[in-house]
């Protein structure tokens, strides 16, 4: 046979030669490249690395662009999240066609009828404000998500505040020596919304002018694709707003839970306390689920819990007024809601 001037096979593409300790230079290993390096020649010597915008192939014999992930319309997990948003807002929309068609009946009359078609509209901006978390990051989307998403459930929360208070003042409102009755005027929950939306309202434009969020590719957070998402700026301002929104959503569940057990005729109570558990509940579970996930599933975690949470609100609130408005017209009379024991004291 004839000799065999080297000891060792020529290393393909991929790999590269890695001297053999004590032995001569035609004696070596053959290596795989690193990951995020490459070889594109025979008995490469040092691999090279792709650029950060590329990740190798299989073979390690080449650079290839790097996925960009963001949450998208075209993509089942985006389209599922969008068409979810857009059903639950027409359905909010027929709740307040069916609100305003009804009006001078007394189930709605009973229950405020300005607090409750500005809580539906206001859920129906919930729903339809989700649009704004799909589909590429811009700079505008990226500036309007966390602050039209925090100023609408600003607007629904403080609206539900305002519901309940109205409802103990109500009830306290029936005594002939109470001084609550000086408080039911319509400036009262107009006061209550506006102020406690104007707080959160200056949280977001000091966060806008301070450290507004920006689209921003990240490289570093997966070897293998660019996470395309929205930077939030600074994290204390984004805390701050679901800190305070957490604020009116307690301070709601605690108002409505105190006045849970008052007469049939303000039962609302209880379903005001059974909506804003759920949406406590739900926006609970969002700040573990949110921190621990990266990418799109982070931005899916917080469209998720806006949808839930406002179809909470919507299901709690409004759900049964409608049953009661369709199914059940013999129940929407006064003397129902009142009371029968109320009419017979009254004779």
């Amino acid at each position: 046979m004839v000799p065999r001037s080297i000891c060792s096979e020529s290393c393909t593409p991929g790999y590269r030669k890695a001297a053999r300790e004590g032995e001569p230079l035609c004696c070596f290993d053959c290596v795989p490249c690193s990951q995020g390096e490459i070889s594109n020649d025979t008995d490469t010597v040092k691999c090279k690395k792709c650029p950060e915008n590329q990740w190798p192939n299989e073979r390690h014999d080449r650079c290839i662009k790097k996925v960009i992930e963001f949450l998208a319309f075209s993509e089942p997990l985006g389209l599922t999240l969008g068409i979810s948003a857009g059903f639950l807002s027409l359905l909010t929309a027929l709740v307040l066609f069916f609100f305003i068609k009804y009006r001078d009946t007394p189930i709605i009359k009973a229950n405020n009828r300005g607090l409750s078609y500005l809580l539906l509209v206001a859920l129906m901006f919930c729903f339809l404000c989700s649009f704004i978390f799909i589909d590429r990051p811009r700079k505008l989307t990226c500036m309007l998500r966390q602050t039209v998403f925090a100023v609408i459930f600003s607007v629904s929360v403080s609206s539900i505040l305002a519901k309940t208070i109205l409802v103990v003042l109500a009830f306290k409102a029936t005594h002939p020596s109470s001084s609550a009755r000086r408080w039911l005027g319509s400036q009262m929950p107009i006061c209550i919304v506006s102020f406690c939306s104007l707080v959160q309202i200056l949280i977001c434009i000091i966060w806008i002018v301070k450290s507004p969020p920006f689209p921003e590719m990240n490289l570093a957070s997966s070897k293998e694709k660019v996470i395309f998402a929205c930077n939030e700026g600074d994290p204390i301002f984004f805390y701050c707003m679901l800190g305070y929104m957490g604020l009116l959503a307690t301070v709601s569940f605690v108002v409505a839970f105190l006045s849970r057990n008052l007469p049939g005729s303000f039962n609302e109570a209880k379903l005001i306390t059974f909506s804003m558990l759920v949406f406590v509940s739900v926006w609970i579970s969002f700040i573990p689920a949110y921190l621990s996930t990266r990418g799109k599933y982070m931005v899916a975690v917080e469209v998720f819990a806006i949808l839930c949470s406002s179809a909470g609100l919507l299901g709690c609130v409004f759900f049964p007024k409608c049953y009661i408005i369709v199914m059940r017209p013999d129940r929407n009379t006064r003397e129902h809601l009142v009371g029968k024991h109320h009419f017979a004291n009254k004779r």
